[in-house]
């Protein structure tokens, strides 16, 4: 079942108000993040990468920056693994919080992402989505979503996907309502931050 145009609006207008109101209020705690990175590690405040959008679009994803300057190009490439010797002391507990997300409510204020929706993906999982899988890319990507309260980083890319498929077929404010109320639940509890060790060998959309 489609999302329908009037739920698309309600969506965007809850989308606009809630980023406004969330930036104010986290305005100093962005701020106080913003120089904890930059007196402990050169480099940018923000960290900017291409991820997928809505329709198969790319957008710039904005989130502070957990790593030492040019990671992308050491060890791992982009992926991180459980103790990674490239993230930086502060970058631990902002991804640990999830607070390297914040920056993260300016792409939804500019209407590329929602407060609530699948996970942005990365562009390398352009072109391995099968013909049912694809329509994750129908609605816009979230800072939070349906697996990202239900096994968000122990599940593998197509347990996400199927997820991200109930939550399009179900949609409705509630359930935005409910998801948001689930992450500030598994933000208190630190729940399923960390991934699962074997998900480089098992998830195939890991694989570039």
């Amino acid at each position: 079942m489609a999302i329908t145009k009037s739920q698309r609006l309600c969506k965007r207008i809850m989308d606009l108000l809630g980023s406004l109101a969330l930036l104010v209020l986290f305005a100093p705690l962005m701020l106080l993040i913003a120089v904890a990175i930059k007196i402990t590690s050169p480099g940018e405040v923000i960290y900017r990468q291409p991820r997928i959008g809505q329709d198969g679009k790319i957008f710039t994803l904005y989130k502070f920056r957990t790593m030492i300057p040019g990671a992308d190009t050491m060890g791992s490439g982009m992926f991180v693994e459980r103790n990674d010797p490239r993230i930086t002391p502060v970058g631990k507990f902002l991804r640990k919080s999830s607070l390297d997300e914040l920056p993260q409510l300016f792409n939804v204020l500019k209407g590329e992402m929602s407060l609530v929706g699948p996970r942005p993906a990365p562009l390398h999982h352009l072109g391995r989505y099968d013909s049912r899988q694809v329509r994750r890319l129908s609605v816009k990507p979230g800072i939070t979503g349906w697996s990202q309260v239900n096994g968000r980083n122990r599940l593998l890319w197509p347990e996400r996907i199927e997820m991200d498929l109930w939550y399009i077929d179900h949609y409705s404010l509630w359930l935005d309502i409910k998801i948001l109320f689930l992450t500030v639940l598994r933000l208190f509890s630190g729940k399923d931050v960390e991934g699962r060790p074997d998900r480089r060998e098992k998830d195939p959309f890991m694989k570039v």
